[in-house]
């Protein structure tokens, strides 16, 4: 009667690590939807930097297949991620700390920066080339760059000497 059940230790623990997996996840998908989005575009733009760039040089555009990898592995290290800190986040602080949103927040922006770089060059619009000045000029401001690695010398040169 047990071998028609065709019960197996694998599937059994198959299922329970995807229940567990489940029920630290089970609210992220916007997360990973938004990360994919930003990612996409991102790839997309790039990919269109690259042409536009080879078209004025007077170039063969030719698509690097290395660059689509580096994206695939950075989605997955990327979504890894967020899995990892709403992990934490459950375990740790019961939702309190909202880490998986910061981490998708942080890796979106670095996605929106990358978009702003990509549409200046190919659009060379004054627009696109005025935002990302502003906004370096602003992230600058807010994390106070120039003292920041002035202290981080002198911690270096500290533990140096």
């Amino acid at each position: 009667m047990s071998g028609s059940l065709n019960i197996y230790g694998e599937k059994i623990g198959a299922g329970l690590v995807a229940c567990t997996v489940a029920y630290f996840v089970h609210n992220i998908l916007p997360l990973v939807m938004c990360v994919i989005f930003f990612e996409a575009v991102d790839f997309v733009t790039g990919v269109w930097k690259s042409a536009v760039i080879a078209h004025r040089k007077g170039q063969r555009f030719a698509f690097e297949s290395v660059k689509a990898w580096r994206t695939i592995y950075k989605i997955v290290f990327i979504l890894a991620g967020i899995v990892m800190s709403e992990m934490l986040d459950v375990v740790i602080s019961n939702h309190d700390l909202r880490l998986a949103h910061y981490f998708t927040a942080f890796c979106c922006g670095v996605e929106f920066w990358s978009f702003l770089e990509n549409a200046a060059e190919i659009s060379s619009h004054p627009v696109f080339r005025w935002l990302k000045k502003f906004m370096k000029q602003k992230v600058e401001d807010k994390i106070d760059f120039d003292n920041y690695t002035k202290e981080e010398g002198r911690d270096e040169q500290k533990t140096i000497t």
